[in-house]
């Protein structure tokens, strides 16, 4: 595969209209409101610097990472200003009103150093269950700067915005080629479904960050041991299981059978590689993370649970599907994993479309469907010649499709759910695009060297001539 640096592109230029942008933004929010902007621009700007000095210091590409980061941030910020004006949280997500409010509820326990224990502490203080996580970083988020739920969900945004460099950092570790990395960023930081996911006081987009700093860490592990990617991939693994239990299991068989198979197979690289699987283990189990991992797995890991949680999805909205399906059995499971693979893949479907959520989402997803062709050419590319260093995010795609095949039944959280998977896809649509711009610039060339070739054989022809 060539080198392409996108020479024409004038990310200098760019990046001024960028900056202005979210400057913009910025002072929208303060014009909204005083009391809660003045926490909301300095979660921003802490958490924004910090970022950039940090991606800055890892590649040559400067420019392009603060530009990509920068147009994320300003359209994070922007859907996230619409939505708070307009009060618009029960519509598009309203998950971040529960995390508000037991984010709250434990700023105001910890304040009162325990000896106040407010309605509902029970539930919002639990370390069971999915979420839970989002529960104890609000309430971090609001000891330091009071109930401030716009200060929360900025937070989100720039976690979500950093997504794309670390998606341009994970895409270059892998192929080693800079257009495929800048056009997988670039759908990252633009995509609707991610602006719209992480420009809330939601979960997904920490998921999706962690996902992928998780998975360039490891491969980043394959082929160079350092202490600061082992730790940078334990908390990486111990944040996901706050967020997302479920996951942390198919995340953990990646990381381990990708350590296992390995970039080299020298036997001293093998042994390392299982060293750090061990000191993950050892650290995850005395932090807690593994008995808690168990305690969950334990009390929501059976097939009849699902079977409910099904039928709960199936019933919302008016948005389900397969609800006549039954995964209570190893067989039912199986079975119902087409029809699940297609919705979650490629819905909503227009002629399904029931209400305005799925109506405004048909844009986004025809240019998903679009980009189907690339996704294909940049999988084979991938298994033919990336198959060691792409293992990791193949073998975790692979698991979590399945999984939400079988016990998605719903189309908004199907689409919902999507981005994590869709993320990784993006690195195979961005390999795949270069590979057809690639053969399109080769067949450019060759047309013009046969054109060449023939108005010089014509003029050697009118020479002769005369």
């Amino acid at each position: 595969m060539a080198f392409d640096l996108n020479k024409n592109i004038q990310w200098v230029a760019a990046s001024q209209v960028f900056v202005g942008g979210l400057i913009v933004v910025i002072l929208g929010i303060i014009a909204v409101n005083v009391p809660e902007a003045a926490g909301a621009i300095l979660v921003i700007l802490l958490l924004s610097i910090i970022s950039l000095a940090v991606f800055r210091s890892f590649t040559t590409e400067t420019t392009f990472v603060t530009n990509v980061f920068l147009v994320g941030l300003a359209l994070r910020l922007a859907f996230g200003l619409f939505v708070h004006i307009y009060d618009l949280r029960d519509f598009f997500g309203g998950d971040a009103l529960t995390y508000d409010f037991r984010g709250n509820i434990l700023r105001e326990a910890w304040l009162s150093f325990g000896s106040v224990t407010p309605d509902g502490y029970a539930v919002a203080s639990s370390t069971s269950g999915s979420g839970w996580g989002m529960n104890y970083l609000v309430g971090f988020i609001y000891l330091l700067l009071g109930r401030n739920i716009l200060a929360a969900q900025s937070f989100c945004a720039v976690i979500g915005a950093a997504t794309a460099p670390m998606v341009y950092f994970c895409t270059k570790r892998i192929y080693h080629n800079l257009s495929a990395a800048r056009f997988a960023a670039i759908l990252v930081a633009v995509f609707p479904a991610f602006v719209i996911w992480s420009g809330q006081l939601l979960k997904d987009g920490l998921i999706i960050f962690l996902l992928v700093l998780a998975m360039t860490m490891v491969i980043e592990l394959q082929e160079r041991i350092g202490i600061g990617a082992v730790i940078l991939l334990g908390l990486s693994i111990a944040g996901i299981l706050t967020l997302r239990f479920y996951i942390f299991y198919m995340l953990a068989i990646a990381v381990a059978g990708s350590f296992l198979i390995g970039v080299r197979n020298s036997p001293a690289a093998l042994v390392a590689r299982v060293a750090i699987i061990v000191v993950l283990g050892l650290g995850l189990t005395y932090i807690g993370v593994i008995r808690n991992a168990s305690s969950n797995l334990d009390k929501f890991g059976n097939l009849d649970r699902l079977q409910n949680s099904r039928l709960d999805q199936a019933s919302r909205a008016g948005s389900g599907y397969g609800a006549d399906a039954d995964v209570s059995t190893t067989s039912g499971a199986i079975s119902v994993i087409p029809i699940g693979f297609a919705y979650l893949m490629f819905a909503p479907f227009p002629w399904e479309v029931r209400n305005l959520r799925q109506a405004i989402t048909l844009p986004e997803v025809l240019v998903w469907w679009a980009l189907m062709p690339f996704l294909i050419s940049g999988l084979v590319y991938s298994v033919k010649h990336r198959l060691r260093t792409a293992m990791p995010i193949l073998l975790f795609s692979l698991m979590l499709t399945f999984a939400y095949a079988i016990f998605q039944s719903n189309v908004g959280t199907a689409y919902r759910q999507r981005t994590q998977i869709q993320v990784f896809l993006f690195i195979f649509i961005a390999v795949g695009w270069t590979i057809w711009k690639e053969k399109r610039d080769d067949a450019k060339l060759i047309r013009r060297a046969r054109q060449k070739r023939f108005e010089a054989a014509l003029r050697g022809q009118q020479e002769a001539k005369l």
